[in-house]
């Protein structure tokens, strides 16, 4: 949950297998700054944010090694059993 302006956005709720924890609280708060940054509102921003984190769970190591079409998938719903790595 982001909260705004006296305003709270939720995200949606994710069902994943996790790989590796590692870096996925650094995914969510580099991607949340960047669709600030970039000019989204605050509930696409913590979408964007989550999504990202929810992706680097399914990836070892550090890096998050995906990309803005993946996030952009999984925010519109199109990756399905397809986030499976």
């Amino acid at each position: 949950m982001f909260y705004h302006e006296h305003q709270a956005y939720p995200s949606p709720r994710f069902e994943i297998a996790i790989v590796d924890r590692v870096g996925a609280g650094d995914s969510f708060t580099g991607a949340l700054i960047l669709s600030l940054l970039r000019g989204d509102g605050p509930q696409r921003a913590v979408h964007f944010g989550v999504a990202a984190s929810v992706l680097k769970h399914t990836v070892r190591g550090d890096y998050n090694l995906i990309s803005f079409e993946e996030v952009e998938a999984l925010i519109a719903g199109g990756l399905g059993s397809r986030m499976q790595r």
